[in-house]
């Protein structure tokens, strides 16, 4: 039987769903949420296939979109944020049913992963090596990827054993599953259908970030007038790991611009 994993836990007004990154689960928010839980209600999931949400295969993007948003647990109306893989659900969910999102948020995340012309990104065949990686020696890959993420931050080696210690206390995902977020990775492109999106954007990246290139801040600060993003110095791929206050205060500050807006 398929499931969904989610734990719904705050006492704040606004409610938050939180969309982890590729091969994690949603343990990886668990150091944030004391941080959070006066101001929002904080929804945390594991995607399809990941942690112990059991009984899925390789999905598509709109299909683990659509399995997300399907849950019952969902709320009517949300901020949405995603981290890396999760943004991309995020925004395809942002723009599939943008009356169920109050804002997007998405954390070192990309529209378009893959380096392409003019466009800065991971090299498709470094994708497609991981993918083969993961046929040879599964936990070595998944455990070089995480090491990617947290690479020139200041406690570097105590965030990757965080995130390791993360994947290690929950089921792993299958090869199936790894596969299939890998191949999303590899082939989506959000670029143009975000550029319509009309809710609240905001997005967070790390200075250090190695998987998200930090050229593409301006490339989609000039292709999305309309989103705002912020750029947290020191931080790699996870900051709200090795940035958590200055993280959590972004997130407080959209609440309080949304809760003023929408009281207006």
């Amino acid at each position: 039987m398929s499931t969904l994993w989610w734990q719904t836990e705050g006492e704040g007004k606004i409610d938050l769903v939180l969309l982890h990154g590729w091969g994690l689960n949603a343990e990886v928010w668990h150091n944030i949420i004391p941080e959070l839980r006066a101001q929002f209600r904080l929804h945390r999931i594991d995607l399809p296939g990941y942690g112990r949400s059991h009984g899925f295969g390789e999905l598509s993007l709109e299909q683990m979109a659509e399995k997300v948003l399907a849950a019952p647990e969902i709320p009517e109306h949300a901020i949405w944020l995603g981290w890396s893989l999760g943004g991309l659900v995020a925004g395809q969910i942002a723009l599939t049913h943008p009356e169920r999102v109050l804002a997007l948020v998405s954390v070192a995340s990309s529209p378009c992963f893959s380096a392409k012309e003019a466009w800065p990104g991971i090299k498709p065949d470094v994708l497609s090596g991981f993918q083969h990686m993961l046929s040879v020696d599964f936990q070595k890959t998944v455990e070089r990827f995480l090491a990617l993420q947290t690479l020139g931050t200041e406690h570097a080696r105590n965030d990757a054993r965080l995130l390791k210690s993360i994947v290690l206390e929950q089921p792993m995902p299958s090869i199936e599953v790894l596969n299939g977020g890998l191949q999303i990775l590899k082939t989506a492109d959000l670029r143009e259908l975000l550029a319509t999106l009309d809710v609240p954007h905001w997005r967070i990246y790390g200075q250090l970030d190695g998987l998200v290139p930090r050229k593409i801040v301006e490339l989609l600060d000039e292709q999305w007038p309309a989103s705002l993003s912020y750029i947290l110095p020191k931080a790699a791929h996870a900051p709200f790991i090795s940035h958590k206050e200055s993280f959590c205060q972004l997130l407080v500050s959209l609440g309080e611009s949304l809760h003023i807006a929408e009281a207006s």
